[in-house]
């Protein structure tokens, strides 16, 4: 998984994002690894294909599909979905128009905080905005982190 390559190539591509999930936990102190990138994207028309375009080169599949499904990750896709699980050149990037218990990226958004990583500086939701999507998720992974996270805030 090379975080670096996909922030950065974000970053440079202008896309609008915010890092959600276990990186984003990362950044608030987990220790839990994480083994791919989530992030919430705004869904105006010129972000969508900043989006695509940003990807084009790491060549985005959607993940685990059988390998001969045509698919194509471009502006006309993203328009018609909302979440996608994708596997990519650098490694697995999920891209969420909208995340449990939060909404959608205006929402998140306002819920975030500037942070540097790589030398990159980006957007990351804030640790009770996390706490809340991961309350919200409900999946075991989730309920297992919430406790460390409360943990953390406690600390703060």
């Amino acid at each position: 998984m090379d975080f670096e390559r996909i922030l950065r190539i974000l970053v440079e591509a202008g896309v609008e994002f915010v890092i959600v999930g276990g990186v984003a936990a990362t950044v608030h102190g987990s220790a839990r690894l994480t083994s791919d990138l989530d992030i919430a994207y705004g869904r105006t028309p010129e972000n969508i294909k900043r989006l695509a375009g940003a990807l084009a080169p790491l060549n985005p599949y959607l993940r685990g599909a059988p390998p001969n499904l045509p698919f194509q990750f471009d502006a006309a896709t993203i328009r018609s979905g909302l979440n996608f699980t994708l596997t990519t050149d650098a490694g697995p990037l999920d891209c969420l128009g909208e995340v449990s218990g939060l909404g959608g990226y205006d929402d998140i958004l306002m819920r975030s905080m500037a942070v540097t990583l790589y030398g990159i500086t980006c957007r990351c939701l804030d640790l009770d905005a996390l706490l809340d999507a991961k309350r919200a998720a409900g999946r075991a992974k989730d309920l297992e982190v919430i406790a460390e996270l409360e943990a953390i805030r406690e600390e703060m």
